[in-house]
């Protein structure tokens, strides 16, 4: 049996890894990841994936908190248009990315390191190429660095608090 390691493993030249945050959809692209490892397609392992009851359910605050806490790129993976099992779950998703992908703009977070893509249950084959492709361009563009600042104020570190 192999001994355990402390040093994490690395494939890169480097030794960097994207890591991707998943938040995929229960009634499409879920099944199409169990689609996909049941038919044991050779896919990135980069991704985690999180399983939400619908795409627009995402609240942008969780992709957010993916970026603050490391992740290089967030993939959420829903229904196509039309099939979607809470009737515009999708619609909501397309409208809260276009909105969240400013935002990260403002952080000088690249577009591409957020992808909404339509992945129904039987298309594991398309999650397989989505998953590739995502971790291409991640390697590509590199480590995500963003400063996230402390909690709190720092520099209000030394002053007393005054309670009235």
């Amino acid at each position: 049996m192999p001994e355990p390691t402390d040093k994490p493993q690395e494939s890169g030249a480097d030794g960097w890894e994207p890591r991707i945050v998943a938040f995929f959809c229960n009634w499409c692209t879920y099944l199409a990841a169990d689609l996909a490892g049941t038919s044991r397609m050779k896919y990135a392992p980069n991704a985690r994936v999180i399983r939400v009851m619908c795409s627009g359910r995402v609240d942008p605050q969780f992709v957010m908190e993916a970026f603050a806490q490391g992740a290089d790129g967030v993939l959420i993976g829903g229904c196509h248009f039309g099939d979607c099992h809470y009737q515009a779950g999708n619609h909501k998703a397309l409208r809260r990315l276009r909105l969240l992908q400013r935002v990260l703009a403002g952080f000088g977070i690249e577009e591409e390191r957020i992808r909404l893509e339509w992945i129904s249950a039987a298309e594991a084959d398309k999650l397989r190429d989505v998953m590739n492709d995502m971790v291409s361009k991640l390697k590509a563009l590199g480590p995500l660095e963003i400063a996230v600042p402390a909690e709190g104020f720092p520099e209000l570190a030394g002053v007393e608090e005054v309670t009235a």
